[in-house]
């Protein structure tokens, strides 16, 4: 993909414009393909704004259908969608904003066996699912292969970003942060609430560093967390845990 059409460049001309993205950037996100794990509260605005961008491919995956206590955080949705799968009423919507990109959705919950088949495509993968197991999952398949993972994670009105750059030998991976243990809380929105700008803050934000990765802007592993009371960030260096049952140390 050597050229954007005249219908992109008018599209994405605020993109041009930057010297951080410009003409060659806007090919590199035209050419790349994201995958998302989750099309829920943090999917949502993560899928809207990476469609917007102009990321080439797109990759939705989740097995869920669209409830009425979904639309207070799941901005992907209307009332129209309620009973629908998530996938397929996510795609309708990114079609309708962004016709020059290609979409590709799979009704599934993701786990280890079905892991290459529907991430092996992927140059960026976006946990945004609500459960240690697929959490898990992708971590272990993304550090097999190599491929930038970003997770994030909202609950009640804290947040948190995480970056795995799996291209360098030395990057830590979400156990490393997260050990796996049999006593892990099954801790998420449906149980302990959430605030719902904060999944459009921490959503917006995996969007953004899907961006600074493939435009070449950062490099190395990142952990961010965000409290949506007094809007404070904080940033944490993260290593290799020696230890780690996932990746060895």
């Amino acid at each position: 993909m050597d050229k954007l059409s005249d219908k992109e460049t008018l599209r994405y001309s605020r993109h041009l414009l930057l010297k951080e993205v410009g003409l060659e950037g806007q090919l590199a996100l035209k050419s790349a393909t994201v995958a998302v794990v989750g099309a829920g509260g943090l999917g949502s605005p993560a899928l809207l704004y990476l469609a917007a961008a102009g990321i080439g491919s797109l990759i939705l995956i989740d097995d869920d259908a669209v409830e009425l206590s979904n639309l207070q955080r799941q901005v992907l949705y209307k009332v129209n969608h309620l009973g629908q799968s998530k996938v397929a009423a996510a795609g309708k919507v990114l079609a309708s904003l962004n016709n020059q990109i290609h979409i590709v959705t799979h009704s599934k919950k993701l786990d280890d066996e079905n892991c290459a088949e529907l991430l092996s495509n992927a140059d960026v993968v976006l946990d945004c699912s609500d459960n240690f197991t697929t959490r898990y999952a992708v971590n272990r398949y993304c550090l097999a292969n190599k491929t930038r993972l970003i997770a994030g994670a909202a609950i009640a009105t804290s947040g948190q970003l995480m970056g795995f750059d799996f291209t360098q030998t030395q990057s830590p991976c979400y156990g490393c942060i997260f050990p796996k243990t049999s006593e892990a809380p099954a801790i998420n929105c449906s149980n302990a609430g959430v605030i719902s700008p904060l999944l459009g803050i921490v959503g917006s934000m995996q969007a953004q560093l899907t961006l600074n990765f493939l435009l070449g802007h950062v490099e190395g592993s990142a952990f961010i967390t965000f409290d949506a009371l007094s809007l404070k960030q904080q940033h944490f260096k993260v290593v290799k845990d020696l230890n780690c049952k996932e990746c060895g140390g």
